[in-house]
């Protein structure tokens, strides 16, 4: 599967992004999905995961309340909405897709789990 992120951009501290990610293929809803991003020089962190189905919904602490995941399997699209943003998110958010079947969160945290990755896209919160 080859994935597509966008809607990335620069937003002031508070504000808000919707990331897409477009899938290609016709078995999407074969892939779990996340988000992760990282910072130059510091490794990639996990930010929300979703299931299949999309009965399963994993965030990293920095993430709830504030970042929600979702997915639309008939688009091949996963989504990331960001709101209150701050100025610690900046980062590069990548999308990845992993069609190994698991049933504990750890998996969905972990970056090794996944197979396919997006080219990433840049998000920049200014203070």
């Amino acid at each position: 599967v080859q994935l597509q992120a966008s809607g990335g951009g620069l937003v002031q501290a508070g504000g808000s992004l919707r990331l897409s990610c477009a899938a290609s293929g016709r078995t999407f809803s074969s892939y779990r999905m996340a988000w992760f991003r990282q910072v130059p020089g510091k490794e990639r962190e996990f930010v929300a995961a979703i299931s299949m189905s999309g009965d399963r919904i994993y965030y990293a602490d920095s993430a709830k309340g504030r970042f929600t995941i979702s997915r639309d399997n008939a688009k091949n699209t996963v989504y990331l909405q960001m709101n209150s943003l701050k100025p610690e998110d900046t980062a590069v958010y990548y999308c990845a897709a992993s069609s190994k079947i698991r049933y504990s969160g750890s998996y969905y945290r972990d970056g090794h789990e996944y197979d396919y990755w997006g080219q990433g896209t840049e998000v920049t919160v200014s203070s």
